[in-house]
């Protein structure tokens, strides 16, 4: 431990040599001054166990703890100190003493961290995991600082309190391992102080050059700015001027002072510094003595002086020239806006284009404006006394001012030239516009009639006419040629109104008159007036032509006319007359009914013979209808007429001869003779008040009363429903024919049908098909097959027909 050489040992076994040998070493201990109290060599031969162990440990505290010493304090304080000035930076740890403060291992790990940062990862370490924390730091500190382990982790951990001497003398390697370091950091740290303090006097220096500097430029540039008397042109530009000095004074040069008074603070600050640091004393640099400064204040101050002064005269000055300035610009400026746009009012030609109207308007404004010039006239001469008055007081921008000035002279002329010239050509225009007027209403007071004329002419040449007689068409010609007659006098008029439109064309020509407007009177132009003279011209052959083909159209209806009513005249009453025969024919009762039908059959050919003049006549028709002729005053038939009479008399031959033959069969069918059918016809005629062929209800009723039938209201209907099934009011002579057969004649009935059928059926209830084949013509006993239902009877066979059933069917009456 003490680095010096001992005396060589011996080399023996006895006890005697060992003791010699203990003995060196016990001496040169000694000769360290460790009192080595009560032990001698023999108690160490001897293996005096606790003796050695003190004296092993008084021989540590000289060695390896003595040395130390932290600010004066005793080796064991010292050393506590130290390792609490070393750990102090980590919070988890707090070493209080040299036993339980190491025991959780952070202690080690934080010491040789706070040097050897590299070595350790303190951050993963944990307060709860002291085996892993002390293994760590006593391995690192063999392996890195050569600090041997004479501690062990398990001892210190399974302690209630660990050993103070054997932590104290392991941390004492750890003292001694970073000592140097130590050594070091004091030297630097007296070093740093030292070099602070110069430092710190630099610093202040140079801040004082600085200062020093920047306040001396400032005054260098402020005092030629303050000595600077040439006024400016403009008002604002001096308020600026003054509005920057009180700036200055204001805002700029109260820090300057604090500046300058700072300077002097800091200049002493630093002079006493440097004498209590026992350093030379602060030259500062040429000229940047505080007398200097000091000097340079008082040229500013002085400079300072006057200058407000000048200032507020100077704008006392401007304020004068700025008023008259003012006043010359205002005026001016109101002058230029009434100008504004005036010569192009005067230079313009809008007379060229106006009405007679608009031109008086124009003159009446244009007068106006002449008083309005007038009054001006005083403004102007104001203008230019201010502008003279300006050169004289020298004003700084009398050019600008003269300028304007002999521009508002130099337009002022103009507006008076132009304003005459303007008067002229409009007296010059409303002239010749009134003539150009007075034409413009001759010519519309000619020309509205005469185009009235020629439009009624127009309306009168193209009005589509319709006639329908010759007379009607000789008095639209008559009409016609008396308007030809006019032709000529209205060509005159027309050539009359064109010539004052000639006139109007020949002023403008002449004058130069620029006629945009139109003639106010009318809106009748000659283009018009000619373009409807054409027409009318054109439109009188057409008419000739028209007229003329009119008149040869009615010569062709009016012989239609009469080939219709020749034919119509005789074929109306021959239908008429037929009519009647037949009527007499199927009334009257000449002879049989045969007879009557022959008759009527004759009839029938004769009318069907005619029926080649009705086509005819319907020929003639068609050409009347195509010509569309509506009337004809030769004849009263219309075709209309002789079709219906046509009809009704080819429907009323056919049904009277359907009548008779149908009284042929009722007759025979039931057995009636002649007389009695003749007694029937009688009767019928006779209650057949109207003669139409047809009795009401109630001559009806009478009729059958007069042949001694005894009726009540209910019997009566019956018998109306049998006659009148249709239930239309009426009896036809047929229908009154088939009740009165009905009532006198034996006629057949369901019974007696049924009772043929039963005949042929052999007696059975039923009926077979080939039965009926056999005893019936073929279509007969088809019809029958097809309509007789299958019996349904107990004695049935198959295929066999009900004919009861069937008979009754035939009759139109309910099972019996």
């Amino acid at each position: 431990s003490g680095g010096e050489r001992l005396a060589k040992p011996e080399r023996g076994k006895m006890r005697v040599h060992k003791i010699s040998n203990v003995n060196k070493a016990l001496n040169f201990i000694a000769s360290k001054g460790v009192k080595l109290v009560s032990i001698g060599a023999e108690e160490i031969v001897d293996g005096n166990a606790k003796m050695t162990l003190g004296m092993i440990w008084t021989i540590i505290l000289r060695f390896a703890i003595q040395d130390i010493s932290v600010e004066e304090t005793s080796a064991k304080e010292g050393l506590l100190l130290w390792c609490q000035r070393k750990t102090a930076p980590y919070k988890n740890v707090n070493i209080q003493n040299f036993h339980i403060s190491w025991k959780d291992g952070l202690g080690f790990c934080a010491l040789i961290h706070r040097h050897r940062p590299e070595l350790i990862d303190y951050g993963k370490l944990r307060k709860d995991d002291p085996m892993t924390n002390l293994n760590t730091a006593f391995d690192v500190a063999e392996k890195y600082l050569d600090i041997p382990k004479m501690l062990d982790a398990e001892d210190i951990v399974g302690t209630a309190r660990p050993d103070e001497k054997a932590i104290m003398t392991y941390v004492s390697s750890f003292y001694h391992a970073f000592s140097g370091a130590q050594k070091a950091e004091t030297a630097a740290n007296r070093i740093c102080k030292v070099l602070a303090v110069n430092q710190e006097n630099e610093q202040l220096m140079e801040d004082y050059e600085k200062l020093a500097s920047d306040l001396l430029e400032w005054i260098r540039r402020t005092i030629p700015w303050l000595e600077n008397r040439l006024p400016e042109n403009t008002m604002q530009a001096m308020q600026q001027k003054l509005e920057d000095f009180r700036d200055y004074r204001r805002l700029h040069k109260p820090p300057k002072v604090q500046e300058k008074c700072q300077l002097e603070i800091n200049f002493n600050t630093l002079q006493t510094k440097l004498r209590l640091s026992n350093r030379p004393a602060f030259m500062p640099s040429e000229g940047k003595m505080v007398s200097d400064i000091n000097n340079a204040w008082g040229s500013l101050e002085g400079a300072e002086k006057g200058y407000e002064e000048w200032l507020l005269n100077e704008i006392r000055r401007l304020e004068r020239l700025d008023h008259l300035a003012e006043k010359f610009r205002q005026k001016a400026a109101i002058h230029e806006a009434w100008t504004e746009g005036k010569e192009d009012l005067l230079q313009k030609q809008d007379y060229e284009t106006a009405s007679l109207s608009e031109i008086k308007a124009l003159l009446k404004k244009h007068e106006a404006f002449e008083s309005d010039l007038a009054a001006h006239q005083d403004r102007v001469e104001q203008i230019a006394a201010i502008a003279q008055e300006l050169n004289e007081l020298d004003y700084y921008d009398s050019p600008s001012v003269n300028a304007r000035c002999q521009r508002i002279c130099d337009q002022w002329d103009a507006l008076g030239g132009m304003t005459v010239k303007r008067t002229e050509a409009l007296q010059r225009t409303e002239k010749l516009l009134e003539t150009i007027d007075q034409l413009y209403l001759e010519f519309a007071k000619r020309a509205a009639p005469f185009n009235n004329w020629m439009e009624g002419a127009m309306e009168d040449l193209q009005d589509t006419f319709i006639v329908h007689t010759i007379e009607e068409i000789q008095g639209l010609s008559t009409a016609h040629e008396q308007f030809k007659a006019t032709l000529p006098e209205a060509d005159k008029e027309r050539l009359a109104i064109l010539g004052i439109h000639n006139e109007i064309a020949k002023i403008v020509q002449t004058y130069h008159v620029n006629m945009a407007g139109t003639n106010p009177y009318t809106t009748i132009n000659p283009q018009e007036i000619n373009a409807k003279w054409d027409k009318v011209r054109q439109l009188v052959p057409q008419r000739d032509q028209a007229l003329i083909e009119e008149h040869a159209r009615q010569q062709n209806n009016e012989r239609l006319r009469r080939q219709f009513a020749t034919q119509a005249n005789v074929i109306g009453p021959w239908i008429q007359t037929k009519m009647e025969e037949i009527g007499r024919i199927s009334i009257e009762m000449h002879g049989t009914l045969e007879d009557q039908l022959t008759h009527l059959r004759q009839y029938e050919k004769s009318i069907v013979n005619y029926k080649p003049k009705i086509d005819q006549l319907e020929g003639d028709h068609q050409l009347i209808q195509e010509a569309l002729i509506f009337d004809n005053k030769h004849t009263n038939y219309t075709m209309e007429h002789i079709r219906v009479g046509w009809e009704q008399l080819l429907t009323t031959i056919a049904r009277t001869i359907n009548e008779i033959e149908n009284q042929i069969l009722t007759r025979d069918a039931k057995g009636i003779s002649q007389e009695q059918l003749n007694e029937f016809r009688a009767s019928f005629n006779h209650f057949d008040r109207k003669r139409t062929g047809i009795m009401d209800a109630e001559d009806f009723k009478t009729c059958l009363i007069s042949m001694g039938y005894n009726l009540g209201e209910n019997e009566f209907s019956r018998i109306m429903s049998t006659v009148d099934p249709n239930r239309m009011g009426i009896v036809t002579f047929q229908a009154f024919i088939d009740f009165m057969s009905r009532e006198t004649a034996d006629t057949d009935t369901a019974d007696q049908v049924m009772a043929s059928f039963k005949v042929l059926a052999g007696d059975k209830n039923y009926i077979l098909a080939d039965e009926l084949r056999r005893e019936l013509p073929p279509d007969q006993a088809e019809y029958c097959i097809a309509r007789m239902a299958p019996y349904t009877g107990p004695d049935g066979v198959p295929g066999a027909l009900d004919y009861m059933s069937f008979s009754t069917a035939l009759y139109g009456e309910s099972d019996l």
